[in-house]
């Protein structure tokens, strides 16, 4: 039977259709107003991306003025990913039938109040709950955002245009972070690493309320409570469980969130199964495509989201840059990632999605494999430079298609629900990765000092770890999209746009 215009054959389920049959309904915005959209859309997911790393390269500072432990540290950008990323589901669906112009909006003055809360805070209980209501408006306003965006580009070469550009965003957004973060945090105070988001909150409201053009699901969609309960605490299970993996794989607690959160996850498949109106329809994720896509997301996440921390702290701790200096060294990974987009997105409509999907995460884990390199003698020219322009260069290449892959087909209806799938792998990814890399980089650096090793050889040693075990994974991101994306340029670029 068609699903989003994608037949659910064995062999048709591996293709993208070459024009959807059931296209999402395109909303009534003229041109220019449909352009004006989408900065308003490449900003917000500008804020939501950087606000997961701009506050790395403040640490340390606010570390100091705060008296936080490492552990409260770590907690600062594990609460903003994991509240996030457990709460996309839920408010995509919410934008869906509520309203995804208003789920943005209010979504948008409520990540503000929270940045504000998070710019005063008085210590580590404040920052850290701060930073996850941070995340909880950002999961009512980023799959908002993303569907609006589907829905005002529905298939064509404009569509391709605008997938692209959210992409560059998506896959600079973190670099954007670390510098804006050094910037402010020498500058100014680490604190307005958090208070410089209500500029971007007042810019993108007052445009979006103009341009932005409203859009809903058809009907009037029931609220699957249960379906949101066992995501949500699955999700935090999981990653609590990982957060405590650091302390030992086999005590008590860690096993029991682990596999808590799995059993949890398994029951939410099950009650998505039978329920009339599912937080997240399964045909979203059955489809072949898309799921690589949403796996191949959930790796880059891990690797953005869970690397530039330790980035960050091997320019500041090992090798000594003050915080601008840090974000300034960080730059040229953005700057990459920039200069590769508009070239891959006019080869898009040549070679197809499957070359960029595959050949990019092989570049991107060179770079990887080069930053692994690091050592504490080593300098920023030989040992960090090369390895992060093919690191951007890598990371820009796979998202020219993958954020179009993994929404490509889907019905008009079920828009939030796969907007917020591609969030939620991404955030996801990135709440895992922070918790495995930093027991990574913790077991690492302990072997490091007990051969004898001084601070900055062993902080240096765990870094690199990170990093070669980042390759690792995005590997694994290649191989996924060697068996699971299929298409061709047709597939992306329909005969009738």
């Amino acid at each position: 039977m068609p699903e989003g215009g994608i037949l659910t054959s064995p062999i048709d389920t591996a293709t993208i259709p070459v024009a959807p049959a059931t296209s999402p309904d395109p909303v009534s915005t003229s041109a220019p107003r449909r352009w004006w959209a989408l900065a308003v859309i490449a900003l917000t997911q500008l804020v939501v991306v950087l606000d997961g790393t701009i506050v790395n390269i403040a640490l340390p500072a606010a570390q100091q003025d705060l008296g936080l432990t490492d552990i409260e540290r770590q907690w600062v950008v594990t609460a903003y990913a994991l509240v996030f990323g457990a709460l996309l589901l839920l408010g995509g669906r919410v934008a869906d039938f509520w309203g995804r112009k208003r789920a943005f909006i209010v979504g948008m003055i409520g990540f503000g109040a929270a940045s504000l809360y998070g710019g005063l805070a008085q210590g580590a209980t404040d920052l850290i709950i701060a930073r996850g209501l941070q995340g909880l408006f950002a999961a009512l306003l980023a799959p908002a955002a993303l569907a609006l965006l589907t829905v005002t580009f529905p298939f064509g070469r404009d569509r391709n245009t605008a997938f692209a550009v959210y992409g560059a965003v998506a896959g600079s957004g973190a670099a954007v972070g670390l510098l804006l973060g050094g910037f402010l945090t020498e500058f100014t105070s680490w604190r307005w690493c958090l208070l410089v988001n209500l500029i971007f909150v007042a810019v993108a409201v007052i445009v979006g309320a103009v341009v932005l053009e409203e859009s809903k699901a058809p009907g009037r969609g029931r609220l699957d409570v249960w379906g949101a309960v066992t995501v949500t605490l699955g999700f935090g299970s999981l990653v609590y469980g990982f957060t405590l993996a650091e302390a030992g794989w086999l005590r008590a607690d860690t096993l029991g969130f682990l596999a808590g959160g799995v059993l949890l996850l398994a029951l939410f498949v099950w009650i998505e199964s039978r329920v009339a109106h599912p937080l997240l329809p399964l045909r979203v994720v059955m489809h072949r495509v898309r799921a690589g896509a949403y796996l191949i997301q959930a790796i880059i996440g891990s690797v953005l989201i869970g690397t530039t921390l330790y980035m960050t702290l091997h320019l500041q701790l090992v090798l000594g840059m003050a915080p601008l200096m840090a974000g300034l060294a960080t730059v040229v990974m953005t700057v990459s990632t920039l200069v590769v987009v508009p070239v891959f997105t006019r080869l898009l409509a040549v070679s197809g999605p499957r070359p960029l999907m595959v050949g990019g995460p092989l570049l991107a884990a060179a770079g990887m494999v080069w930053l692994g390199r690091i050592t504490a003698d080593g300098n920023y020219v030989t040992q960090m430079l090369p390895g992060l322009i093919l690191l951007g260069a890598g990371i820009g290449i796979t998202f020219v298609p993958l954020q179009n892959l993994a929404l490509i087909g889907v019905a008009p209806a079920d828009a939030g629900a796969a907007s917020a799938t591609v969030n939620a792998s991404m955030q996801l990814g990135g709440s895992v990765g922070l918790s495995l890399f930093a027991l990574v980089a913790a077991s690492a650096t302990a072997t490091a000092q007990s051969a004898g090793e001084g601070i900055s050889a062993s902080l240096a040693a765990g870094y690199g770890l990170v990093f070669t075990s980042a390759a690792i994974a995005l590997l694994v991101a290649a191989a996924v999209a060697f068996i699971c994306i299929r298409g061709t340029k047709e597939g992306l670029m329909p005969s009738h746009a």
